[in-house]
C-alpha cells in the first residue's frame, strides 16, 4: 500500500469513538490494536524510505568542520515531515476499508471451547 496516495488528516482531529468501533472491529478495543500494528507498520516503512533515500548523501569523511547544507537532502527530509502521521493513515485505510485484520485467536478459542464440549 502506498501511504502516499492515501488522503489522510495532517492534523489532529476528534474521532467518535462509536463510530470507530462500528467501523472496525466491533470491539473498541480490538479496533484500536489493528490501528495501532498498521500504524507501526507504516511508521517503519517510511523510516526505510526515507533512510535509503537520505543514504544518498551520506560521505565516509564527515567531520565537523565539514557541515554543508544539501539542498535536496533538506527538501526530502520537509517532505517526509509534511506527511500524515502513520495513525492517521491507519485510520483513512480503515475508513476506506483498505485495513483487512483476521480474528483468528476468537476462532481458536471457540476450537477449543468445541473441543471440550464435545470431551464431556
Amino acid at each position: 500500500m502506498n501511504f502516499k496516495s492515501i488522503k489522510a488528516e495532517k492534523t489532529t482531529e476528534t474521532r467518535d469513538s462509536h463510530e470507530l468501533e462500528k467501523s472496525g472491529t466491533g470491539n473498541l478495543f480490538e479496533t484500536i490494536v489493528v490501528l495501532s500494528k498498521r500504524s507501526n507498520q507504516l511508521a517503519v516503512e517510511m523510516k526505510q524510505e526515507l533512510n535509503a533515500k537520505l543514504e544518498e548523501f551520506i560521505t565516509p569523511t564527515d567531520s565537523l568542520e565539514e557541515v554543508f547544507e544539501n539542498r535536496e537532502q533538506i527538501e526530502i527530509s520537509k517532505f517526509y515531515e509534511r506527511l500524515p502521521k502513520p495513525h492517521s493513515v491507519a485510520l483513512a485505510e480503515m475508513g476506506e476499508g483498505l485495513l483487512g485484520f483476521d480474528a483468528k485467536e476468537e476462532a481458536e478459542e471457540e476450537a477449543e471451547e468445541e473441543a471440550e464440549i464435545s470431551e464431556d
